[in-house]
């Protein structure tokens, strides 16, 4: 539906306010009546109205004094004056008032109707002007709300890189009220290093050439001196990108560029999680690496410890043989010193690999660390010891000789960074998690047993500490160092979920932080000494095992024992022998570690035919891990390669019970 003009007529002639509804009538406009200027101030006061057609003399309210309060009050509606009375004064006092027009009785029709549509299409621009005017007011407001309070300074600069405009975001970053940038140059607020590099971005932005998409620079901030010179402490990182402006606009068809538009983003957080981000990453890769390297440091040693199986088995049997008188005696000792030698190398590779704990209990840490520096401080006498240790210190689920390796280890290289001697000094206390930083792990809840040993030798640079826990690396001239000592200390703190972080730089000295987590039960005494006697039996023991000289070697071991011997190459063999002759055998003596069905797998199958079968592991590997797991499902027993003929006749007895020399 179209929309219908509203036409008030005032006048205190009823006659005229007829003949002008007769003269409108058929022009499709509402039109009300009205005998008063006072009714007329009334009706417009609670009505919209496009025009007031008032005659000027009436009694009461004059016409002129009724447009007078109408243009205070209600200035959008539209006036013609009529008047019977007409004089040039007359008429320029109506307009002066703020009528849009004049009418003089007696009017033409022509005449009428030519001012009453002029004087519509008047209201109708001024409602669409009025209607512009607010839309533009609302876009404007909103306009300025959105940059104002936009994260990102917005800035106008002029032709001499002078602010035009600038947002108050800047007081946050820079310290100073936007309006008294107003004029400056834009380069007063960066840092002086960065100066130059802004300037010829934004000449580069003028010129229209290839301009890299965004800068970053850093801005000035409040505690800079007056002169330019930047403050030593920390300044926001930020990012950059302008714009020319042609005269207000952003095509060239303007003309050259007189302005210059920009956006300055604060990226410092950004530039920190991606640092963060950076640092997790390469903590993950190091840790991942770590993480396969040994993998195959434990699969080394336990091929290794199978090949030294082999040797101290004959050499056991050979020891057997042999009268202590006999020249061949003295060799074969040496012989199996060097196998404990290598025993402890492989000890180290599965102590890196974290297959190296064997006898997990509570320990104090104190004791081992007390006992472990007086059996170093007989060697190393130019070293200097000092104690800081909390008389109240929580225990540690530790195997003891583990610990004892890492404290020679950390104390060995600790002696090798300080040639001419040097000071180790030792503390320990309990901490919470929270005190853990700096590892490549986010530490697990709970109380923890800090022991931070602290040398004063020649330090390492950061190339060095970032590859210290590898296996073999060593910074030792050739034939001096294994590379392996603090590789499997590092295997063996996270074998016993601890964690180890490191501080040193080059003269200062190198200090290492171990974390091993406390335990609520109490320290048990040590249990008394074993003894180096053979025992020996005759019952009937299946030897399983996939390698052929451990088969052979173990034996004739058993067999010297007055054993009977079955022996299986693989666990399905095995099952068949025990299957056929269970009623015989008293014991298997099982590898953890073979092709196809593993030790594990064989032990549940062995236990579904006979729940009471005696069983004891054999591993190149430590109790830790898939051991541990069959030990407490019910295995009778664990012995790690290589052992000596004694230590097997002991604990074959410990299974079978009833030793018979």
């Amino acid at each position: 539906m179209s929309y219908r003009p509203k036409i008030v007529i005032t006048d205190d002639e009823p006659r005229m306010i007829d003949s002008l509804k007769i003269l409108l009538g058929d022009k499709g406009y509402d039109i009300e009546t009205f005998q008063s200027g006072h009714d007329t101030l009334n009706y417009v006061g609670t009505n919209d109205c496009d025009l007031v057609l008032m005659d000027v003399m009436m009694p009461g309210m004059t016409g002129f004094e009724a447009l007078s309060l109408m243009q205070k009050q209600h200035p959008e509606v539209t006036v013609i004056l009529m008047t019977g009375q007409a004089s040039i004064d007359s008429a320029v006092r109506a307009l002066r008032g703020g009528a849009y027009d004049y009418l003089c009785k007696p009017f033409e029709y022509d005449e009428l109707i030519k001012k009453v549509d002029n004087a519509l299409s008047h209201r109708m621009l001024s409602k669409e002007k009025t209607l512009i005017s607010h839309q533009l007011q609302s876009t404007e407001a909103r306009y300025q709300y959105l940059v104002h309070n936009s994260p990102d300074i917005i800035f106008t600069i002029g032709p001499q890189n002078e602010f035009i405009f600038i947002t108050d975001k800047i007081g946050s970053c820079y310290g100073v009220k936007s309006r008294d940038l107003m004029g400056r140059d834009f380069t007063s607020i960066v840092h002086t290093q960065d100066v130059n590099k802004v300037r010829e971005y934004f000449e580069e932005v003028r010129l229209g050439g290839v301009v890299k998409d965004l800068l970053e620079l850093r801005l000035r901030c409040a505690q800079c001196g007056h002169n330019g010179t930047p403050c030593a402490g920390p300044h926001s990182l930020m990012e950059i990108k302008a714009v020319p402006m042609f005269n207000g606009k952003p095509s060239e068809e303007s003309g050259s560029p007189s302005e210059i538009y920009g956006i300055i983003r604060d990226v410092t957080q950004r530039h920190r999680d991606e640092e963060e981000k950076k640092a997790l990453e390469d903590q993950l890769r190091q840790a991942q690496k770590m993480e396969a390297i040994g993998t195959l440091a434990g699969g080394i040693a336990h091929d290794f410890n199978n090949l030294l199986m082999g040797i101290q088995g004959n050499i056991s049997l050979l020891l057997m043989r042999c009268d202590p008188a006999h020249p061949y005696y003295d060799r074969l000792k040496k012989i199996e010193k060097h196998i404990e030698n290598g025993s402890k190398l492989t000890s180290q590779l599965l102590g890196y690999a974290r297959k190296g704990r064997y006898e997990v209990k509570p320990v104090d840490l104190n004791r081992i660390l007390e006992e472990t520096v007086q059996t170093f401080g007989r060697v190393k006498k130019d070293i200097r010891f000092y104690f800081n240790l909390a008389p109240d210190l929580d225990p540690v689920e530790a195997d003891t000789s583990q610990i004892e390796q890492v404290l020679m280890n950390l104390f060995l290289n600790a002696a090798d960074a300080m040639p001419g001697g040097g000071d180790i000094t030792i503390t320990t206390s309990t901490v919470n998690h929270i005190h853990i930083k700096s590892l490549t792990h986010d530490p697990k809840p709970g109380r923890y047993v800090l022991m931070s040993i602290r040398d004063t030798g020649v330090g390492m640079d950061e190339k060095t500490r970032e590859r210290i826990f590898e296996p073999f690396f060593t910074t030792k001239e050739m034939g001096r160092g294994t590379g392996l000592g603090l590789a499997s200390v590092y295997g063996i703190i996270k074998g016993h979920n601890g964690y180890i972080a490191v501080e040193s730089e080059v003269s200062t000295g190198t200090t290492f932080h171990l974390f091993l987590p406390a335990s609520e039960r109490k320290i048990q005494d040590p249990p008394p000494g074993g003894t180096e006697l053979i025992l020996k039996g005759c019952e009937t023991i299946l030897l399983v095992d996939d390698e052929e000289g451990i088969l052979e070697i173990g034996r004739s071991m058993i067999e010297t024992l007055g054993y009977q011997v079955m022996t299986a190459r693989s666990g399905e063999e095995a099952l068949d022998l025990y299957a056929t002759h269970k009623d015989r055998i008293d014991l298997v003596l099982l590898d953890m570690i073979m092709p196809g069905m593993n030790g594990g797998k064989v032990y549940d199958r062995f236990k579904s035919i006979n729940p009471g079968i005696n069983v004891l592991l054999i591993s190149g590997y430590s109790i830790d891990g898939e051991a541990k797991k069959i030990l407490a499902r019910g295995c009778n027993g664990f012995m790690q390669k290589p052992f000596k003929i004694e230590a097997l006749s002991r604990k074959i007895r410990d299974v079978l019970g009833t030793p018979s020399m």
